[in-house]
């Protein structure tokens, strides 16, 4: 892999995505869960292989390993607020150094996100005018899989300083577009303990 990635086609706005891989795994017993092993390849892999052809840049979010996930080949921030504070902390690291305006991010535990995620967020991000667009399947909203502004930045920097840290109270405070994806519903499974990991593998 290389720090490249071709620009989508008929797509105007230029994304940046971000990898969020600085958790700490607790479920798992406190590994880190991007480089846990999914049918022979680290999980973050499979997640990158899916997110870089639809974004024009990518940024890994990672609190450890640092050394391992750069040899992925793209650029690693970790968060500026201690104490593992949650992925609204890796999206603020994230949007702190993007390169293009709109920042699209996927966790590192989910590895069958969906091959148009992107388009389809950014497409009812345009069309509503929203600060944020959020995939949900039916009811349900998956919040760290989202395209937003790269403006929301001081926003978001306000509401972290305040102590907020859960993504549902933030996006509350934001126009936000939500996106069905109920045609894919399991491109959202994510993989957050061993029995679901043994479950998958033969």
């Amino acid at each position: 892999m290389n720090g490249s990635s071709k620009h989508p086609p008929h797509r105007r706005d230029r994304i940046t995505g971000v990898l969020l891989a600085g958790g700490q795994g607790s479920r798992m017993g406190g590994v880190d869960k991007g480089l846990v092993p999914l049918y022979g390849r680290p999980m973050a892999e499979w997640v990158i292989e899916r997110l870089v052809p639809q974004v024009d840049e990518l940024i890994i979010s990672a609190n450890r390993n640092g050394d391992r996930y750069a040899a992925f080949g793209y650029r690693v921030c970790v968060d500026r607020i201690g104490g593992f504070a949650g992925p609204l902390a890796g999206l603020h690291a994230a949007l702190a150094v993007a390169s293009h305006p709109l920042v699209a991010t996927a966790p590192c535990d989910s590895p069958f996100l969906p091959t148009d995620l992107v388009e389809r967020l950014h497409a009812a991000l345009r069309a509503q005018s929203a600060d944020l667009a959020v995939a949900c399947t039916f009811d349900q909203a998956h919040p760290v899989f989202c395209l937003c502004r790269r403006e929301v930045l001081p926003h978001l920097s306000a509401f972290l300083e305040s102590g907020g840290r859960t993504i549902g109270r933030w996006h509350a405070t934001l126009k936000v577009a939500r996106v069905g994806f109920d045609d894919q519903e399991s491109a959202f499974r994510n993989i957050n303990t061993r029995a679901e990991l043994r479950d998958l593998e033969p």
